[in-house]
């Protein structure tokens, strides 16, 4: 049986962090169209369920557009069951707004829901849902069939030990050892695959598609292809999403000019192959000459058309020569050494006081 685990799709997300309005409204389309290349990706491959563990939603109103997209997806693909955990971003906005719940929507509470995935009842999949109430008392609830290959379905951050947040904080240590072959998270938007126990594995798929530069690296779903007679198990990780998101730290040591950085950042883009529908954030690092002439504007301008969106960071520090100005009778001189006299400034406020003085002197924009 083929199960594809999902999670964290934030459908109609605002995406306007970094992004104009224009291409805001673009991002926000590809996310339910991506959503859409997965249940075909499902309906060519032969996938019998689709696990989504929270979040399938970004906010409590969601538009027409979202909802009709999904209610489409699942009613018109009743040969597959749509197992629905709701996670911190859902609202009942879309439930409700069903005449019906489609009989392969499969919907969970605040206590453990179960259901048999296949015909012969071999594989399991069982999940609760946190309401900020019931998180002390699921783990010893929970009741699985050892013969079956289980599955279940939370969502929230993983921690190896009870605390005293009432969030959303899935409890691992409290699952080892229950029967679990499978626990399908969501919460955490990239993927990662960890050892539950001496049986299962905890997972969690990430999201469909990278929203913003904490959200850089591959994206997709989670594909099982479970034999349920002998509980053996592949597991794949399907890559899917449209747009790649970089996030990049180019060294400017010892540039002297926006040039020369500008020859660092085409050196990292001869030895990446950078796709330009990617979202790109290139972060200039290193110590550069405090009379350095520096330009991000020029930059970004040259190198925008490389990509669907480009944003440059200067987290550069600066480097003062001292002994340079130590008998320079010039008024920059006699700026750095006033500046170099004071006790309570640190070296990088002196330095950075230093580069903006010397700019204004140069008559440069600051």
């Amino acid at each position: 049986m083929k199960i594809i685990h999902c999670a964290d799709l934030h459908l109609d997300s605002n995406m306007t962090a970094n992004l104009t309005g224009e291409k805001a409204k673009e991002r926000k389309n590809e996310l339910l169209m991506t959503f859409r290349n997965m249940i075909q990706f499902a309906e060519e491959q032969g996938v019998e369920a689709v696990m989504i563990a929270g979040d399938l939603f970004d906010k409590k109103k969601v538009t027409k557009t979202a909802m009709n997209a999904v209610q489409q997806a699942i009613e018109g693909h009743p040969e597959i069951d749509f197992y629905y955990l709701q996670g911190n971003h859902d609202a009942d906005s879309f439930l409700s707004s069903l005449e019906n719940i489609p009989d392969n929507l499969k919907l969970f509470g605040d206590t453990w829901t179960s259901y048999k995935a296949d015909k012969e009842g071999s594989i399991t999949i069982t999940g609760v849902e946190f309401n900020g109430e019931n998180q002390g008392q699921i783990y010893d609830t929970l009741v699985l069939n050892t013969d079956c290959y289980n599955i279940v379905l939370l969502h929230g951050q993983e921690a190896e030990y009870a605390g005293k947040d009432k969030g959303e904080t899935i409890h691992i240590r409290q699952l080892k050892n229950k029967g679990i072959d499978y626990l399908a998270l969501g919460h955490i938007h990239s993927y990662r695959e960890e050892a539950l126990d001496g049986r299962g594995v905890y997972c969690y798929p990430g999201c469909l598609e990278g929203r913003g530069f904490d959200e850089c690296g591959e994206h997709g779903f989670v594909l099982l292809e479970i034999d349920g007679q002998t509980r053996q198990c592949r597991r794949r990780f399907i890559p899917i999403a449209r747009r790649q998101i970089y996030a990049v730290d180019i060294d400017v040591t010892g540039c002297n000019s926006t040039m020369d950085m500008a020859e660092r950042i085409e050196a990292e883009l001869q030895a990446h192959a950078y796709p330009q529908t990617s979202l790109m954030k290139f972060v200039l690092v290193g110590e550069l000459d405090v009379e350095c002439e520096k330009n991000i504007d020029y930059l970004v301008k040259q190198f925008e058309p490389y990509f669907y969106f480009l944003k440059i960071y200067d987290e550069t520090g600066f480097h003062v020569d001292y002994k340079a100005f130590a008998r320079d009778v010039s008024l920059k001189g006699e700026f750095v050494r006033t500046v170099m006299k004071e006790e309570k400034l640190s070296e990088e406020e002196k330095a950075e006081i230093i580069r903006y003085g010397i700019q204004i002197l140069a008559g440069e924009e600051v």
